[in-house]
């Protein structure tokens, strides 16, 4: 593909004044975007601007708050007119163990990653939106993926941040507007705080940057609401995989003591779905296959109850929290019914003791977790179970959603989640024993129309309980996530009647009984999804993913040419890590990761001919006796007085060096040249031809070519192929020559490749002959037959020998091989100079059979510098060439 170009378009990166930021900022400038570099600090966002327009790029520095999203964008309108992409990704880092972490520093985490993201996608959208183009690149985390150590707070953030991304995604769709999750792994002053040097070094942030570039290009792969983990080359599409469940009979045989009966039919993940949407799951499927069971659920014994426990209900007061609360108080338990509404509260709370149960309200809002501990602690001694279930909905449209929408669901929702996990951490730790049920949803897992808000809380708190789960385990502290689909007060704003009545909360409750029992010795860190008396486990799935070599290069053109392999969950490689250190492992495999060097690899080279440049054709033998050696030599002009050429029995019988272009010429042939645009073989022009001799040519044997090509230039109108075969010995393997030939194709350029070429030093050397008189000038009548007799050496194009052809091509009678007029050329410096290790030639014009070739040469230290004319014409034919001199001489060499 041609590379891509990112020219007209306008970028917004966040916390671009280094790290991954600036990375991405360089390379967008550099493909030729308009780059708005915002970071708060002034000082680096300007550094980044400036290396930009000194490289003659545009960007302009935004210094504000990624929380005022309105300024960083209207930068971006007041600099260049419009904005067309954005990346969020400033962050921060306030790491710290969950029972030492402040309210301040899990607020200020969700505001810089969070609420930031939110802000500045907000007022970029109906920009986005008018234009029917947008693309949005969140950043998350393994952390947040997975959930990790001391970063409760980072992981919360993370994870919703890839649920926002689904949901944009599913809004965005209808006006081209596309949004991706990220999970990078790079080189950053956040990273520097938590990894070691030896493994930064490793963590380059130019091995994420082009992944983002081919994400957000107009022509870029549609991973709209996808997640991808990338780092040190590797990368990894994941996505999530639900086991098929367990179907439950919906009566009072449904228990905590029947869920634990079933619970590897639950867990189990033969023939598992992959959801991508919350309407890839039907509930009412669900209900009626439960419908269909006969027989009770079978019970495990000892049953599971709760007789001592405390357990905290938030948002008690009605539906699935109700249920919860009733089912505990009917096992034992003693029950916190947490609700803001008094009335509701208290109506459970009698109703419980009404049934001989014992209870207590704590009135407040979730958000108030001290409070609602301390009514446990007063009223009953302790507190052993959490389930955090209290919620509200702010339904919108993203363009429509206010500021207050977001943060009253993020609030209640997360906020108070965290506030009620802080509060009963120092007890569970205290006891060794605790169990935190968290409600996530499908929402926060598939994303949803219009609950943008919604769907990135109910994430976040998937990301939070991960964490608490692995800070949890050593005190015998468990943390899990339920998805419940059931009919509430709340899905009553979204949800049919006949739906709502269906989907009962009380076929919620016994998995949430099951996961909060110190019968539940092993689950921890998971998600279960349930509804309608199913329950089903998901979790997930990470493709095998696809290594870059680390020591070259990455460009977008590369990562499109390979999305296949890192997106493929069905080649055998796809695995389910379920912590941050599982996934970065096959990131750190591929540190080791390096290509052979190519030295003629080229990142400027769009990835066709990149591939081409791979895509060598097989070797090509060439077996050759003294009598073709003999052949050469007098094709390029050698006579019955040159017996050290002519004579196979002289004892000092060897090839003219020029014999190296016979060898190899089958083989340069049979290089494809398709992958240009409009190739045509017949617009092809021998341009240039360079041949250096590596060692002493054997006048007999068989000698192995091995043709690639190793640079293409886009001319504009025409383009530049430089080829290189290499010529060994079969038997020794010793390389004799390599030769490069530069062709022109006319009509096969402007593919967005190279524009100037490498220097290859004598290859490519100017050789301009100094403004003086020759050192030396040697006249030579080429022979009417001189094309004839060149070509059973082996280029036999018609072109040399039948008239017609020579027409065809402009030519007022057949031309002489242009390799036949460098031979002869070679042959007088020879003559003049003695053996040279190298040559290099530039064809400009055509020798017609029987015309004088007059080659003028300068001795310029090791080299000769020469020009050869048509007499007859005046016409230079051979230009910008030269020898290289050979010291010592080398002696011939025979087989």
């Amino acid at each position: 593909m041609s590379q891509l170009s990112f020219k007209g378009l306008t970028v917004v990166v966040t916390g671009a004044g280094g790290g991954l930021g600036k990375a991405y900022s360089l390379l967008f400038a550099e493909r030729g975007a308009n780059v708005i570099v915002n970071d708060m600090n002034k000082a680096a966002a300007q550094a980044v601007v400036d290396q930009i327009t000194n490289a003659g790029g545009k960007a302009a520095v935004n210094a504000s708050n990624v929380v005022d999203g309105e300024a960083v964008i209207r930068t971006a309108l007041e600099a260049f007119g419009g904005v067309h992409i954005l990346i969020n990704n400033a962050g921060i880092l306030r790491d710290r163990s969950f029972k030492n972490m402040s309210d301040q520093e899990w607020d200020l985490i969700q505001l810089v990653h969070l609420k930031g993201a939110f802000a500045c996608t907000k007022a970029a959208w109906p920009h986005f939106k008018k234009q029917k183009f947008g693309r949005i690149i969140n950043t998350a985390s393994a952390a947040g993926l997975y959930g990790n150590m001391g970063q409760a707070n980072y992981s919360a953030a993370k994870m919703g941040l890839v649920a926002f991304s689904k949901t944009l995604a599913r809004e965005g769709e209808a006006n081209n507007i596309r949004a991706t999750a990220i999970a990078p792994m790079a080189a950053s002053k956040m990273t520097e705080t938590i990894m070691p040097p030896e493994i930064l070094a490793h963590l380059k942030p130019e091995f994420v940057a082009p992944f983002v570039a081919a994400l957000t290009h107009p022509d870029g792969p549609d991973a709209s609401g996808k997640v991808y983990e990338v780092g040190a080359g590797f990368i990894a599409e994941i996505r999530w995989e639900r086991s098929n469940g367990h179907v439950f009979k919906p009566d009072e045989s449904y228990t905590p003591s029947a869920v634990k009966e079933a619970w590897e039919k639950i867990t189990d993940f033969t023939d598992p779905e992959h959801p991508e949407l919350v309407t890839d799951f039907d509930p009412y499927d669900k209900c009626e296959a439960a419908k269909e069971i006969k027989e009770p659920n079978p019970q495990s014994n000892p049953p599971v109850r709760f007789d001592g426990k405390t357990v905290i209900v938030t948002g008690a007061g009605g539906g699935l929290g109700r249920a919860y609360a009733l089912m505990y108080a009917r096992l034992g338990a003693n029950v916190v019914i947490n609700d803001f509404n008094a009335k509701a509260a208290g109506a459970v709370v009698d109703e419980i003791k009404q049934a001989g149960g014992k209870a207590a309200a704590a009135v407040c809002s979730a958000e108030d977790g001290d409070a609602i501990v301390k009514v446990a602690m007063d009223t009953f001694g302790g507190v052993h179970v959490l389930v955090a279930n209290a919620g509200i909905l702010r339904d919108k449209s993203f363009g429509s959603m206010s500021e207050k929408d977001w943060d009253d669901v993020i609030a209640v929702h997360l906020r108070g989640t965290y506030k009620c996990c802080k509060a009963v951490w120092p007890i569970f730790v205290k006891q060794k024993f605790g169990r935190i049920v968290n409600t996530c949803s499908q929402v926060g897992l598939y994303g949803n129309f219009g609950q943008a808000n919604y769907s990135a809380a109910k994430a976040g708190i998937l990301g939070l309980t991960r964490t608490l789960s692995a800070e949890g385990q050593k005190n015998n502290i468990f943390a899990n996530c339920i998805v419940p689909v059931a009919g509430t007060n709340m899905t009553k704003t979204v949800w049919d009647k006949e739906m709502v009545e269906a989907i009962k909360p009380d076929h919620v409750a016994p998995v949430v009984g099951y996961l909060s029992s110190d019968a539940n010795e092993e689950t921890t860190g998971c998600i279960f999804e349930v509804t309608a008396g199913w329950a089903g486990q998901t979790r997930w799935q990470r493709a095998g993913g696809h290594g870059f070599p680390v020591n070259t290069p990455l460009t977008p053109e590369a990562i499109i040419a390979k999305w296949d392999a890192f997106t493929d969950f069905d080649d055998g490689r796809a695995t389910n890590p379920v912590a941050a250190s599982e996934a970065f492992q096959q990131i750190m495999e591929n540190f080791s990761n390096e290509a052979a060097v190519d030295p003629y690899a080229d990142p400027e080279d769009p990835e066709e001919i990149a591939a081409a440049k791979r895509d060598a054709p097989e070797p090509v033998n060439y077996e050759y006796s003294e009598r073709d050696v003999a052949l050469y030599n007098v094709g390029v002009g050698a006579t019955e007085n040159d017996l050290q050429w002519t004579y196979e029995g002289h004892e000092d019988f060897a090839a003219i060096p020029t014999f190296g272009v016979i060898p190899q010429f089958t083989a340069s042939s049979s290089v494809n040249f398709d992958f240009l645009p409009n190739f045509n073989p017949a617009m092809l022009l021998h341009g240039e031809q360079y041949l250096a001799i590596k060692g002493p040519i054997p006048t007999s044997g068989i000698l192995v070519n091995k043709p690639r090509i190793i640079e293409v230039l886009d001319k504009g109108k025409s383009a530049s192929i430089t080829t290189l075969v290499e010529t060994s010995e079969k038997d020794s393997g010793r390389v004799i020559f390599e030769s490069m030939s530069t062709v022109v194709v006319r009509g096969s350029g402007g593919f967005g490749g190279k524009k100037k070429g490498s220097d290859r030093g004598p290859a490519t050397a100017a050789n301009d002959p100094p403004k003086r008189q020759p050192d030396a000038i040697v006249e030579e009548k080429t022979l009417p037959q001189q094309a004839a007799l060149y070509r059973l050496s082996g280029d036999i194009n018609p072109l040399h020998i039948v008239p017609e052809f020579a027409a065809m091509g402009g030519f007022e009678k057949p031309i002489l091989h242009g390799l036949c007029s460098m031979g002869i050329s070679a042959k007088h410096i020879l003559m003049k100079f003695g053996d040279f290790q190298d040559i290099k030639v530039r064809f400009t014009g055509v020798v017609y059979p029987g015309e004088t070739l007059v080659t003028l040469m300068w001795k310029e230290g090791n080299k000769v510098l020469f020009v050869t004319k048509v007499k007859e014409r005046d016409s230079v034919v051979l230009a910008a060439a030269g020898v290289t001199l050979r010291e010592p001489a080398t002696a011939k060499a025979k087989l």
